[in-house]
């Protein structure tokens, strides 16, 4: 079968977007994406958020997991031959310790980017150029995080490895770019005030890191915003977690109406108990470059989503409804709250964060709407209800 989707590019404003190329039901999986490059966000991985260096697959095992984020390691879950973590299976790199679900994502990683990036014996020596960036970033760049310098870091260490380096420059030029005031806009984003003089800190330890003669541009001072700003406008979150397929697992289980009901209870409670100690962060996070996943455009009244339900870096994009061959597939860049917010909300979040104004349908339809920002619709926003909290949590 082919594809059911395909890039077009639709205007300079605009630039590319996807569009069916047959009909496709909702409910149906559009396609299934590796990314060209990925990586686990900093903090999360200080913290302990153990993941596949690779395709940030979840490592503990559902109760490990659950047990941690609650801080209790005396609980149990209940049904554990429904949680999907092999142990058996893991791998380290000999030489730095990193560790991987399989041999498959070790060989993988040493093939396209490891060899350059293995720390080796200096994995703790904070001295070794790789670490001193990594540092830096984290003092940059604090959770919520949005992005990674080691996203970058892989990007270089790809095309050093690579054999054919022309065809991943190529692969990397084709995702979506900014002028340099919209970069710089960008880079604002993710670095704050000061993004001057610490974008200038991190090119330097970057480069010192880093270098390639062949990459010389990227190591340039515009280069440098160019590439921070690529990863900043094309990356996509990628969120894992054992214990969510765990959840999934539970869900899908056949039983007697009493014993459902009991799970059910169960599930309910652990999420509420873990919101208290660990908040909203339930997942190993990181980010990645889907070539085509980063085409798709933001609608209000989005007819696709994107997921994570293989507990890796693969992304599933599913039909929200119906969609015809010609049309064009659009995503939500916003979550459920915020999509419900008015058209002048919505659009100062999306021109902060992603640098453009939205006209889709229900924005067109909202267009001679006042201009109310959230205070007055905060007061009706304040509590999301328990049901839609824990969809936001399990929904992975």
């Amino acid at each position: 079968a082919g594809a059911a989707a395909e890039a077009r590019f639709i205007s300079s404003a605009k630039g590319k977007g996807l569009f069916a190329t047959k009909n496709i039901c909702k409910g149906e999986t559009v396609f299934v994406e590796r990314p060209v490059v990925s990586s686990q966000f900093l903090w999360n991985a200080l913290y302990n958020y153990r993941a596949c260096d690779h395709c940030l697959r979840a490592l503990e095992t559902a109760e490990e997991n659950a047990q941690r984020l609650l801080g209790k390691s005396s609980l149990v879950l209940p049904h554990p031959e429904q949680c999907s973590i092999r142990k058996d299976l893991h791998q380290q790199c000999p030489r730095c310790q990193v560790t991987y679900c399989s041999a498959e994502c070790r060989q993988a990683a040493l093939e396209q980017y490891h060899q350059v990036l293995c720390l080796g014996p200096s994995r703790d020596d904070p001295t070794h150029p790789l670490n001193k960036l990594q540092e830096a970033w984290r003092n940059m760049h604090y959770p919520p995080e949005t992005s990674s310098i080691m996203l970058m870091a892989r990007m270089v260490a790809t095309v050093k490895q690579a054999k054919d380096k022309d065809w991943w420059i190529k692969a990397f030029s084709q995702f979506c770019s900014k002028t340099a005031n919209e970069e710089e806009e960008v880079v604002h984003k993710l670095l704050g005030d000061k993004f001057k003089g610490q974008l200038e800190l991190l090119r330097l330890l970057f480069t010192e890191a880093l270098y390639d003669e062949r990459l010389s541009r990227w190591f340039t001072p515009e280069g440098f915003q160019s590439l921070f700003a690529l990863v900043g406008t094309n990356g996509q979150g990628i969120g894992t977690s054992s214990l969510s397929q765990w959840v999934h697992a539970c869900d899908a289980l056949d039983l007697p109406m009493l014993q459902r009901e009991e799970l059910d209870a169960f599930i309910d409670q652990l999420y509420k108990d873990i919101e208290k100690e660990s908040g909203e962060f339930l997942n190993c996070e990181g980010s990645g470059l889907y070539v085509l996943q980063s085409c798709c455009n933001h609608s209000c009244m989005p007819n696709a989503e994107t997921s994570f339900p293989e507990n890796n870096f693969l992304l599933h994009l599913t039909a929200l409804e119906d969609i015809e061959a010609g049309e064009e597939i659009c995503i939500s860049y916003l979550d459920c709250c915020q999509r419900e917010r008015s058209r002048h909300s919505r659009n100062k979040i999306l021109r902060e964060n992603y640098l453009f104004t939205c006209s889709c349908p229900k924005c067109l339809a909202q267009a001679d709407d006042a201009d109310v920002t959230s205070d007055e619709e905060e007061e009706g926003e304040g509590e999301t209800d328990d049901a839609e909290l824990e969809d936001e949590m399990t929904d992975v």
